[in-house]
């Protein structure tokens, strides 16, 4: 049998030691949001845990910065996660305070519609808006990831426009994060400690490819991944 090539080794150890160290990275980042999604019934506890995201949105930022420098070849991720945390936290907690803001009215509407006349024309409606804030807070992430120094306003009218104009990505990635959360409420631990980096890459790669109008040419496996 030939033998595998050091290099070869290599390269697999180091995408290993990025998804565990991302994992754990993002769980430390993000730790207020997690602890009250095992601990609490969601139901009751959604304003704290509206709350608790608005900070965990720079926990994503920082990572998908982390998939960028070792996309580049940095090797060393948790100094990689803590330069891009450190670059973009500030526009990235507005960000999130804007995206679980505009997301909670949207959904306290829903439920205070469901039963109404009107709700067959306005339920559908207000979950629209409430997937498009997802997408467009998702997309954001990644581009301030990209370019730290870009305007939110910027981030935002870019991030709505091609995430309504490629939607079919968007779906892929929604359908991988939906993964994700069926993951978590069934085994947390796997979920945290092994799936949650290849799905936060899966969102990455694809925003990435998304944002290639605004961010210039990617790499093709970009692409592929996508």
């Amino acid at each position: 049998m030939k033998r595998v090539a050091h290099d070869t080794w290599a390269s697999i150890l180091g995408v290993l030691y990025l998804g565990l160290m991302v994992n754990l990275l993002v769980l430390v980042a993000a730790s207020p949001l997690v602890v009250l999604l095992i601990t609490t019934d969601p139901m009751r506890s959604w304003p704290l845990l509206a709350a608790a995201a608005v900070p965990a949105v720079p926990a994503l930022t920082a990572a998908f910065g982390a998939y960028r420098a070792h996309d580049e070849g940095e090797t060393q991720v948790v100094r990689a996660y803590l330069r891009s945390w450190r670059a973009t936290w500030r526009k990235a907690m507005l960000l999130g305070a804007l995206a679980v803001g505009l997301a909670v009215v949207l959904l306290v509407d829903v439920r205070m519609l469901a039963d109404s006349a009107a709700s067959v024309v306005i339920v559908p409606v207000l979950l629209l808006l409430a997937v498009l804030t997802a997408s467009t807070a998702l997309l954001g992430a990644a581009a301030l990831s990209e370019v730290p120094a870009a305007r939110l306003r910027d981030v935002l009218r870019s991030s709505l426009y091609l995430g309504v104009r490629r939607w079919y990505f968007q779906l892929l990635t929604f359908a991988v994060l939906g993964v994700q959360i069926a993951v978590f409420t069934t085994m947390p631990a796997i979920a945290i400690g092994l799936t949650a980096a290849p799905a936060l890459y899966v969102a990455w790669a694809n925003a990435r490819y998304v944002l290639r109008p605004v961010l210039g040419e990617v790499p093709a496996r970009d692409e592929a991944a996508a």
